[in-house]
């Protein structure tokens, strides 16, 4: 079942392991599917590499695994993301990895501000990409960890563990933007190297509230 929704998710896991954002096996990604309402998720402990399609997991929004072809078990942190879901019924797609210059930050339980104006397309209402406080991985702690920082913006990291970005469309966007965040991470982390550990500028969530795309761009050849 879901096919198609299946061999996107297992794509952009492949993606992410190769790219990096992902090694030793950690991470997962998730999707959900409007019509049904069922989520597709990756396996845990599983080389990505390795994944082929009936290894990815259909659960419910109740924990309950409704396939999976070939006995895999799914990720430990799936009440993470069905938590996500529950909280945003507008999410249809969950991307979460552990990246270097994220996972820092995570560590220093520092949020990232909005050092670059590109932090205007992650929906982050108060400027900066915020911390999840801590929660056990695979517990229901951690799930219940992420509903705040998750109302509050697109982009978020966990304390202690990696990052996590939602979308409204698509997995491929998800993992975009969990890149994005990698992306930033590393901005913040050069910014505050170069300036001897001094904040550098930031731009106020008033600013990056005010983004439009230019009005002097016409189409006059559009239907």
């Amino acid at each position: 079942m879901l096919e198609d929704l299946k061999l996107k998710v297992m794509n952009v896991a492949k993606q992410a392991q190769r790219e990096g954002m992902c090694k030793h096996k950690s991470g997962n990604f998730s999707a959900r599917d409007e019509e049904t309402g069922l989520v597709v998720i990756t396996p845990t402990s599983v080389d990505r590499e390795a994944l082929v399609v009936p290894d990815m997991i259909v659960m419910d929004f109740d924990a309950n695994v409704v396939e999976n072809q070939t006995g895999l078990r799914p990720t430990s942190e799936s009440l993470m993301h069905l938590k996500i879901y529950q909280t945003r019924p507008d999410v249809k797609a969950i991307a979460h990895t552990h990246s270097q210059y994220a996972t820092t930050f995570a560590i220093l339980e520092k949020p990232i501000p909005a050092v670059v104006y590109e932090l205007a397309t992650l929906n982050c209402s108060k400027a900066r990409i915020p911390v999840a406080p801590y929660g056990r991985p695979g517990t229901p702690a951690l799930a219940d960890s992420v509903v705040e920082p998750v109302k509050e913006a697109d982009v978020f990291l966990l304390q202690g563990h990696g990052s996590v970005a939602v979308d409204e469309d698509n997995i491929d966007e998800a993992y975009l933007k969990v890149c994005y965040i990698e992306e930033l991470a590393e901005l913040y982390y050069h910014a505050l190297t170069v300036n001897g550990g001094r904040e550098p500028k930031s731009f106020p969530p008033e600013e990056l509230q005010s983004w439009e795309y230019p009005k002097e761009i016409k189409f006059p050849n559009a239907k």
